[in-house]
């Protein structure tokens, strides 16, 4: 791992001093003997509740030169009693991955939040939004119509089971293949903050088994951001339809990916003299 740069490494101990100035001795559940000169807790009572040397902890707050492990991170998380945003802040500044974002799509706390469900309804285009596998998570009627195969009936709702697994897939996308890969590379990108969970490993090897297509570009490596752009359909009913297709990272749930087809303007035909 690089080393922090000094204004990350003084904005860390500058935050952790501030948070431990806001809590009691009482807050840990420890007693309040003697008289303090500063307020809130002690750093060797910091470093205890987290399970760490005082001196250890001592030189995060002074800005020195050493990494902080994500358990280490989390152990401080609990013991200043961070909110998920100030917790989220924390393993920004140290450079590190939070663990709690790494778990399964299932876990307590992972539901899609009415308001936000309700948000997407309401939206006129196909509008579907993506968990950190890429499963589908809520959508509305205008993507259900769109995604014959995957969102209009109960099968299953990961994107990338959809695009190599399903016939029905291969008929709607034109330059089916090439678009595959594209998705892949693009997923790619995406779960690199998450390679070691145990869903993503068995998503991956469920489908380098079952499509020799996925197989062969899982092992090109290749990366592109998922930027948006024009997105093409051949749909059974309505025939040939154009979208620009735009995504959202939610800014309180870094797990969820919003993602939105707008349907392009008709062309202009040229005025004939």
């Amino acid at each position: 791992m690089a080393a922090l740069p000094p204004t990350k490494r003084r904005e860390l101990g500058d935050f952790l001093r501030a948070h431990r100035a806001r809590l009691s001795p009482a807050s840990l559940g420890l007693p309040a003997i003697g008289r303090r000169r500063t307020p809130g807790l002690r750093r060797e009572e910091v470093a205890q509740a987290c399970g760490m040397s005082p001196t250890w902890y001592t030189w995060l707050e002074q800005g020195r030169d050493i990494a902080a492990s994500p358990p280490a991170l989390s152990a401080l998380a609990r013991a200043l009693q961070l909110t998920p945003a100030e917790r989220a802040y924390l393993f920004e500044l140290a450079d590190r991955r939070d663990p709690n974002l790494s778990g399964s799509t299932d876990k307590e706390g992972m539901d899609v939040p009415p308001a936000l469900a309700r948000a997407i309804a309401a939206i006129d285009g196909p509008a579907y939004l993506l968990d950190s596998l890429w499963n589908a998570r809520a959508w509305n009627r205008p993507a259900a119509a769109l995604f014959v195969g995957w969102l209009d009936e109960a099968s299953d709702r990961n994107l990338l089971r959809y695009v190599f697994l399903s016939p029905v897939a291969r008929k709607i996308i034109p330059d089916w293949q090439a678009r595959a890969r594209r998705v892949l590379a693009e997923f790619r990108a995406d779960s690199s903050r998450h390679l070691e969970d145990a869903e993503l490993q068995t998503l991956v090897e469920d489908l380098r088994g079952r499509s020799a297509l996925f197989a062969q570009c899982w092992t090109e490596h290749a990366v592109v951001d998922r930027t948006g752009g024009e997105r093409i359909f051949d749909h059974p009913r309505e025939g040939r339809l154009r979208y620009q297709q735009i995504a959202f990272a939610l800014a309180n749930r870094p797990d969820f990916k919003l993602v939105m087809l707008v349907p392009e303007a008709p062309r202009k035909r040229r005025a004939t003299a």
